[in-house]
């Protein structure tokens, strides 16, 4: 005699720890609030490993480009696009140079952290904490933000590698790379066992909580599942991890489901070795992979949805300006965000630049921040989300709030 109670409770153990690990995990991390939010979508973009800002935007004219030509005689980037008299940007970057062209996108120079560490576990943890210099805060920046600003949960958080600092202790977090990979399997049952599982889930303990928004996420995403998504505008995205994720991040926006935030890790900028071989070279590699997937990226929602987009893109430090005997570059200072969106005010070059020559360099070796990247993270809070409550999102920070205006 035949009996499918096995496979029903086989089922059901798989999908209750499949539940278990979706609910205690990171994309890229993504928090849903109601449809009538007015702010824009976040997506904020870490490079780690520090990227060599000075080859991303190096000084194209005077004293300045012959102290970096100085410094690099083998590294040097000499085909510069053109941003402004003073700067330019890597050719690799030319698909953000159209966007920069367009008013669209924008460059931060000489940003960073106010204090000294050359550590990266530190300056990242700084940085996605919102605290420099201490690390025993309880919860990353954009947790305090999504606090702050009361946002009403639809679906959790989400992500890739394991929840980033900046999400830490914001609870509702669950672990998806592709909308495919967040899906209960179906063999023509689905909703029966959907209907079976929120049954399982139906008590108030932390378990059940978290099963019931997991199920909740799961029927947000499943109309994502059934795969052939095709980009608008004739937008391509690269198979690589970082074109993966911002294609997920475009299908959720898509959605309309309140989408507020995404966080999108892209690694590999460590270059201590053979970092250019003139415009090309691993860091070119990268540089085109970034530059590629985040234009395809707009392009992508450039039907609707640019309108209430802001990208801001940041690394934990740049990287000194002499190149080392390894034809690479060692740990930094001063480093370069970039951001994009509708409502930036592009085509331009924001901060205050230092200079090139040895006494103007941070500890007599690297470019010196003169803008807190705090400064960048609090304007775009609060011209694009409307969360002006800066010293709840990054605590003790308020009083040296400056807007440079960078958006609108």
């Amino acid at each position: 005699m035949t009996t499918n109670l096995f496979p029903r409770r086989q089922f059901l153990q798989g999908c209750s720890a499949a539940i278990a690990a979706m609910a205690g995990a990171k994309l890229t991390n993504l928090a849903f609030a109601k449809q009538d939010n007015p702010s824009d979508t976040l997506v904020v973009v870490f490079l780690r490993g520090g990227w060599d800002a000075l080859n991303v935007v190096p000084p194209m004219e005077g004293d300045d480009r012959g102290f970096y030509e100085k410094s690099r005689p083998d590294i040097q980037v000499p085909n510069l696009l053109r941003l402004n008299d003073q700067f330019g940007l890597h050719p690799a970057m030319s698909p953000i140079y159209d966007l920069y062209q367009a008013g669209k996108a924008g460059f931060i120079h000489a940003v960073g952290l106010d204090i000294d560490t050359r550590s990266h576990f530190d300056a990242q943890e700084y940085i996605e904490l919102g605290t420099p210099g201490t690390k025993n805060t309880a919860s990353g920046w954009i947790t305090r933000h999504l606090q702050a600003s009361g946002i009403s949960s639809i679906l959790p958080v989400l992500s890739t590698a394991g929840q980033p600092t900046s999400l830490l202790n914001f609870v509702p977090t669950v672990s998806l790379s592709t909308p495919e990979d967040f899906s209960l399997w179906d063999n023509g049952l689905r909703e029966s066992h959907t209907n079976a599982l929120r049954k399982m889930y139906a008590g108030e303990s932390l378990l059940h909580r978290a099963g019931l928004r997991t199920l909740d996420a799961l029927d947000i995403v499943s109309p994502l599942t059934g795969g052939g998504y095709q980009p608008a505008n004739g937008a391509y995205y690269n198979d690589d991890d970082f074109g993966r994720q911002l294609k997920t991040v475009a299908q959720m926006i898509k959605l309309e489901a309140g989408l507020r935030v995404a966080t999108v890790d892209f690694g590999g900028w460590d270059t201590h070795e053979y970092q250019n071989d003139r415009d090309g070279g691993y860091m070119a590699e990268l540089l085109n992979s970034l530059a590629s997937g985040l234009a395809n990226f707009y392009l992508d929602l450039d039907s609707g949805y640019t309108e209430k987009l802001s990208v801001v893109v940041v690394s934990e430090f740049g990287r000194r300006l002499v190149q080392n005997e390894s034809y690479g570059t060692d740990h930094g200072h001063g480093s370069v965000m970039f951001t994009l969106g509708g409502n930036v005010n592009g085509g331009q070059v924001f901060g205050n630049w230092p200079g090139l020559n040895n006494d103007q360099l941070y500890d007599h070796a690297d470019l010196a921040v003169t803008t807190d990247y705090r400064q960048v993270l609090s304007e775009l809070l609060a011209k694009r989300t409307g969360n002006a409550n800066i010293e709840s999102i990054f605590p003790g920070f308020s009083g040296n709030y400056n807007p440079l205006g960078i958006y609108r």
